[in-house]
């Protein structure tokens, strides 16, 4: 193999969010250990939202606190504001805790109000909170939004997004993921933005984050590979999106599909360090899970040259 990537498996967080039913939290943790004995090196195990808003997680610790981990895994808890982070905290010193945690950011003033109930400059003030809270007790993740359109202003100003990712990179967060979070990425706006990143933000290690809204997650995803991104986030059987009580960009937002986004990178000789032959009995788990058909197309069809690849 010539190029190595990390895949974060976000199907327990990012992907149930959008769920309007509550997944049983032995479910959860059974999916969890599902991920991170697949191969996957970051696993999105929970989120420390306000159960007001998002009940799918108010079993967050509940979680965490039976959640068999391995070892080199990094476990991630989405945290919007300064009370997640000490909800982290609090589990972290309990001894149940994850050792990741992202901090969100959107790159317009009317995502902001949406999805975090706050003006970009308050989020910002959070967010420097929260990140001088958790510096040195987790690896943090910055998360910016809508980088590449947004359901409610339509285009954004690229310079807007590399001033938040410079942001992160000024408070010590040295992962930062761009998100396509209503799929309005195209192969030459993702290239040219994470090519951006890459050339002019040496210190940071840009991470993919990209939904197959319009269908063109897995060429997005291509774009970042070739602009030089070696982590790249999905979601078995392409779900997720916005949690189920906040609708937006027509209501359907997934993810990018892992199980697709495995075989194509597989295919095109790019390891992604998963155990291929487990792989579409975890994703037939998650339709399980949820109980429906989802939307990967290698759960139907199978692996194909992913599986010769990988076995040469």
């Amino acid at each position: 193999m010539s190029e190595r990537v990390v895949i974060c498996e976000c199907f327990a967080r990012d992907g149930l969010q959008h769920e309007p039913g509550f997944v049983p939290t032995a479910q959860k943790v059974a999916l969890v250990e599902r991920f991170a004995e697949l191969g996957f090196s970051r696993v999105e195990a929970t989120s420390y939202s306000n159960p007001k808003v998002v009940p799918q997680f108010s079993d967050a610790s509940e979680v965490l606190a039976v959640l068999k981990r391995r070892p080199g895994v990094y476990y991630k808890a989405t945290c919007a504001n300064l009370k997640a982070v000490e909800r982290a905290l609090a589990d972290r010193d309990a001894g149940i805790g994850v050792n990741e945690i992202s901090l969100l950011v959107s790159a317009t003033e009317s995502h902001s109000q949406r999805n975090l109930k706050s003006s970009r400059a308050e989020q910002w003030a959070r967010i420097t909170e929260m990140a001088r809270a958790a510096s040195g007790k987790f690896r943090l993740i910055g998360v910016v939004s809508v980088a590449f359109g947004c359901p409610f202003e339509g285009a954004v100003d690229p310079g807007v997004v590399m001033a938040d990712v410079r942001r992160f990179a000024e408070l010590g967060v040295a992962h930062v993921a761009l998100g396509d979070t209503t799929g309005h990425g195209d192969p030459r706006s993702i290239a040219a933005l994470f090519g951006r990143v890459v050339a002019d933000l040496r210190e940071v290690t840009p991470i993919a984050h990209l939904h197959d809204t319009r269908g063109t997650g897995l060429a997005n995803c291509v774009a970042a590979l070739d602009a030089g991104v070696r982590h790249f986030d999905s979601s078995f059987g392409g779900v997720g999106g916005h949690p189920a009580q906040v609708k937006y960009g027509g209501g359907y937002t997934g993810n990018v599909c892992t199980e697709d986004l495995v075989a194509m990178f597989e295919a095109m000789g790019v390891d992604t360090g998963l155990d291929l032959d487990r792989l579409i009995d975890v994703a037939r788990l998650c339709e399980e899970t949820l109980g429906r058909q989802l939307f990967g197309k290698v759960t139907r069809t199978g692996l194909g040259l992913a599986a010769e690849t990988a076995h040469a």
